[in-house]
């Protein structure tokens, strides 16, 4: 099938690939609240580098739109496969596949491989990089706010997240190299990165479930 959908024959229906639909394909293959929180965490970082790579392009109309779109559905999608394959031979491999069949764009597809360090897609693009940046640092900011006594994002300071990276301790799951590496390959300081994705996520603090709740 075509990468791209504007040159389907003819007689071929037209595919969905909006965010919505990104959106809906994640949710029928998750059922795990955690997991679609994820998703939507390194959407709300992807997609504020997105915007800032549509400035810096000077991106408008339907470029602007396309460009912003497929930063979100990446995010949106680089983990979909994960709670039904979750091993290193088939995360993110099925999903990949699953994602070449229905047609979704190749830029989307190598940037999800990429953001697996043993897959052995290299991160070229901007998108690539972007991706793989923010995975794990987004499930880093989250667990930062989960720690504070009112659950609350907007409490995350970016110096306390580079003093908690240090922390082996604390959230074990998070692959401190990927975050290191991120942001070298990304070419920005990682206290500035920090700061970005922080921001990006307190925007959509309400999606994430980490607006806050007074302390007991």
């Amino acid at each position: 099938m075509t990468d791209n959908p504007t040159s389907l024959p003819q007689n071929t229906p037209r595919r969905d690939y909006s965010r919505a639909a990104a959106w809906a394909l994640l949710c029928s293959w998750t059922e795990g609240e955690s997991l679609r929180k994820h998703a939507l965490g390194v959407e709300a970082c992807v997609a504020a580098y997105g915007l800032a790579e549509a400035d810096r392009l000077g991106l408008t109309g339907p470029a602007r739109d396309a460009l912003l779109n497929l930063y979100a559905t990446t995010a949106l999608l680089h983990d979909f496969d994960y709670e039904r394959h979750p091993s290193l031979d088939e995360h993110p491999f099925v999903g990949v596949s699953e994602l070449e069949r229905q047609g979704w764009p190749a830029e989307l597809r190598t940037a999800i491989l990429g953001h697996a360090t043993y897959s052995g897609v290299p991160r070229v693009t901007h998108l690539d990089k972007v991706l793989f940046a923010c995975d794990e640092l987004s499930g880093f900011l989250t667990a930062c706010a989960l720690v504070k006594p009112t659950r609350s994002i907007h409490e995350v300071e970016p110096r306390n997240v580079r003093k908690k990276l240090k922390d082996k301790a604390f959230a074990r799951g998070v692959n401190r190299e990927d975050v290191y590496l991120g942001a070298q390959e990304l070419g920005v300081d990682l206290e500035e990165h920090i700061a970005f994705c922080l921001a990006a996520m307190q925007l959509r603090a309400a999606d994430l479930g980490l607006t806050g709740t007074p302390p007991a």
